[in-house]
């Protein structure tokens, strides 16, 4: 590779990096990482886009542990200066109003969108990365692109078993079962909490286990919900929805949580409670 051809690649991996981790200091210093471990292992075959995504899913996910700022689901973002077509490259910094929504994303979402929407890689490059199956990686990236643009419906490819397994997550909290709490999530899972939300109680969480803690005892007097056709919980006080937890489940763990209780954030909710029996039916 001469010169100019290894300063396009540098070039393409720091924006890349950039979009991943929204600094470009942390983003060279991501790209160094990366190139560093692909020329160390270089039988190893593997190619310096694959190492850099994960490294910057690692960064991500030690960021979202450490997450404690209550969170805004709709905080706008209306700008269309980044929304490039199919095979196209972004050039230069991104948008701030780009990385605003992708803050919003949990890590493997942000990953998924930033190197299929932005970066044109198919789903089966992103799969091994993420540890999940072409099927889950294209339903993350749906679940990114309705976050952050709100032009596409939220990927609901079985919204029975979705019930299925937010009714067993509730009765696994019911019983204090901590095994099937466990077993319902997915280690990657991330809870996050408007600010009325955080205010009366509930904490923001990444990882199975501190989302099982954080969720566990309140949803406790939960009742099963419809969130906008999708699976939930809903919390009432005399008759009105107080929280709302809104879940997203994909290959049967539940991926995401948004915990929501700001009464701007429930007005712009469909909440259709559900009796006990009929959260598991078809």
């Amino acid at each position: 590779m001469d010169d100019d051809d290894a300063l396009a690649a540098r070039s393409r991996l720091e924006a890349v990096a950039h979009r991943l981790l929204g600094s470009p200091d942390e983003a060279g210093e991501a790209v160094d990482e990366a190139l560093r471990e692909t020329e160390r292992l270089p039988t190893a075959g593997g190619r310096p886009l694959d190492a850099l995504a994960r490294i910057c899913l690692q960064r991500l996910r030690a960021r979202e542990t450490h997450r404690t700022a209550p969170w805004d689901p709709w905080d706008p973002w209306d700008t269309p200066a980044e929304r490039p077509g199919p095979g196209t490259t972004p050039a230069g910094p991104p948008d701030p109003a780009l990385l605003a929504a992708l803050d919003r994303l949990t890590p493997p979402e942000r990953l998924a969108f930033v190197l299929h929407d932005l970066f044109d890689a198919p789903y089966e490059e992103i799969a091994p990365v993420l540890d999940r199956t072409p099927a889950a990686a294209r339903q993350l990236a749906a679940r990114a692109r309705h976050r952050v643009r709100g032009t596409e419906e939220m990927p609901e490819p079985d919204p029975a078993r979705q019930r299925e397994t937010v009714a067993a997550f509730l009765a696994a909290a019911r019983d204090g079962d901590s095994e099937a709490l466990l077993a319902l999530l997915d280690p990657d899972v991330a809870l996050r909490a408007d600010p009325t939300a955080v205010r009366t109680g509930t904490r923001t969480a990444h990882g199975a286990a501190a989302v099982a803690l954080a969720l566990a005892g309140r949803v406790r007097e939960a009742r099963p919900a419809l969130v906008d056709g999708a699976a939930g919980l809903v919390l009432t006080r005399e008759g009105r929805p107080e929280t709302v937890f809104a879940f997203t489940v994909l290959e049967g763990r539940i991926t995401s949580v948004d915990a929501l209780a700001d009464e701007g954030h429930l007005s712009r909710l469909m909440v259709r409670p559900l009796t006990e029996n009929s959260s598991t039916a078809p």
